[in-house]
């Protein structure tokens, strides 16, 4: 049995389910999770569905990379599989594994219910790897709001503290309206070219002047996923879901539904060659870097730190995107994937450090930290220095090669506003870590021993920002072809 692709080629069923076999997986081990979760002791949940969500993930991982070989379009063109698709695929299940680790010793101590949370991961990634692979604007919204509702819960789970709730409330609403914001987009956008298959969008945008329509859905649809990634002006929610939210599930929202987003943004914007989308990007870029450092500057709870740090580093990764076009993919991508592992590893600690009802999560209780405990606090400055942009770091070759890519196409002017930036954002990460080597802590402040789960993600986040710092040619080279595919 076969079904004729959209160029014509009759491609066999059982090809086009591997290109969504990812998806598969992560759906199957979601509802044995959801279905085994009832009717196991919730002592032995904690570990078992844990364990289970986390065979799933690699098993999907595994199947990343299975599904490589068979690069092509599936489902009449909806759905592509090359190296940009497969870059986004790695990355996004690499994090959900780190966040199934880092949550195992977090659901016992916070005693939240694993089936759900479990759960709610694995259908939010599926959601969120087929948006990397999406090439259907109506693919993209049902993905978009997979990962979306599965977000608008998990921020929710600390049921027993009112800021989770208020957390969840806040990030749905705002969420609800953002995405239909962009699917108004979407709609508009089918008015004006007559189709939402994004090739189709722009070879019909590549024929003549395009009518004001095809602008205000453009303005529309960044409007919506503006909101996703927490890009200025629509980054008001972050700081409150952050803080509210479980800290394994912030170190998930602050990078994989990102990445997924940026994904389609960068088909959106480089693939469809929107027009328009220049000066959004611009604006939207120095809003997100200007008033995300000058927000974290009075901060005095790490979650909100890194909440406004999000903000700024969703504009410096815009700054790609008003590049030209081949390394201004390049640069984003490997951007993404250098935040990723900063990020994710800087969240394994504040969850760690924590504890019950995560009391410990404001600056004086980091004060002495590097006293108290030498490793993590080593291992916590790592990812700051990262996120500063220090060299040896993954966060300063991603930086470099994103004010790179701005000054080969002539973005003198928003190269100097990211570099004017970067040094402002230094202090308040400078200020954690003065903080945790030569302030004295003021109370008893307990920190247990780092379980292995925990352990592991920090390991490997701290390998992953090194090695992206000391040796990043081959991500790099992966990250041009990819944007060459793209661009083909």
């Amino acid at each position: 049995m076969s079904v004729t692709g959209v160029v014509g080629a009759s491609v066999p069923q059982t090809v086009e389910y591997v290109r969504i076999l990812p998806e598969l997986v992560l759906s199957l081990f979601g509802i044995i999770v959801m279905v085994l979760d009832p009717i196991i002791e919730e002592k032995r949940s904690y570990k078992l569905l844990g364990l289970i969500a986390l065979l799933g993930s690699v098993a999907a991982f595994v199947s990343t990379i299975y599904q490589a070989a068979v690069p092509g379009l599936a489902f009449g063109g909806m759905v592509r599989v090359d190296g940009f698709s497969i870059f986004f695929h790695v990355l996004i299940l690499a994090i959900t594994i780190l966040v199934i680790l880092t949550s195992y010793e977090y659901m016992e101590i916070q005693r939240i219910k694993a089936g759900e949370y479990y759960g709610l991961i694995l259908f939010g990634t599926v959601g969120m790897v087929l948006m990397s692979a999406a090439t259907e604007l109506v693919l993209v919204f049902i993905a978009l709001e997979i990962s979306s509702i599965a977000t608008y819960v998990l921020a929710g789970f600390r049921r027993h503290a009112p800021t989770s709730a208020e957390s969840s409330l806040k990030y749905f609403l705002l969420g609800s309206f953002a995405t239909a914001f962009f699917l108004y987009g979407v709609a508009m956008m089918f008015g004006a070219t007559g189709s939402t298959r994004i090739d189709v969008i722009a070879n019909a945008l590549s024929v003549g002047p395009n009518s004001p329509l095809v602008y205000l859905a453009a303005a529309l649809m960044f409007v919506g996923l503006g909101f996703k990634i927490a890009a200025a002006p629509f980054h008001v929610w972050t700081p409150d879901v952050y803080e509210g939210a479980p800290a394994p599930i912030v170190g998930y929202m602050s990078t994989a539904p990102k990445a997924a987003v940026f994904a389609v943004l960068l088909r959106v914007v480089f693939e469809a060659k929107v027009p328009g989308k220049f000066w959004l990007i611009w604006v939207s870029a120095v809003l997100s870097m200007t008033l995300g450092n000058l927000g974290a500057l009075v901060q005095t709870n790490i979650k909100r730190i890194l909440a406004y740090s999000s903000i700024a580093h969703a504009g410096y990764l815009l700054v790609a995107f008003a590049s030209a076009p081949q390394i201004g993919i390049t640069a984003a991508m490997f951007y993404t994937a250098s935040y990723a592992a900063m990020n994710v590893g800087a969240f394994a600690v504040v969850s760690h450090l924590g504890n019950y009802g995560e009391r410990y999560v404001t600056l004086d209780d980091y004060a002495g930290l590097g006293r108290r405990s030498p490793m993590l606090a080593a291992i916590l400055t790592v990812f700051l220095l990262s996120l500063i942009g220090i060299p040896a770091t993954g966060g300063f070759f991603a930086k470099f090669y994103v004010f790179n890519a701005a000054l080969k196409s002539d973005l003198v002017g928003l190269t100097v506003i990211g570099v004017i930036n970067s040094a402002i954002a230094s202090y308040y990460y400078l200020r954690v870590i003065v903080v945790m080597y030569m302030k004295e802590s003021q109370g008893e402040v307990p920190v247990t021993a780092v379980p292995l789960g925990v352990g592991t993600v920090m390991a490997l986040s701290v390998v992953a920002t090194l090695y992206l710092g000391i040796l990043p040619g081959r991500v790099l080279d992966y990250a041009w072809q990819s944007a060459t595919t793209l661009l083909r």
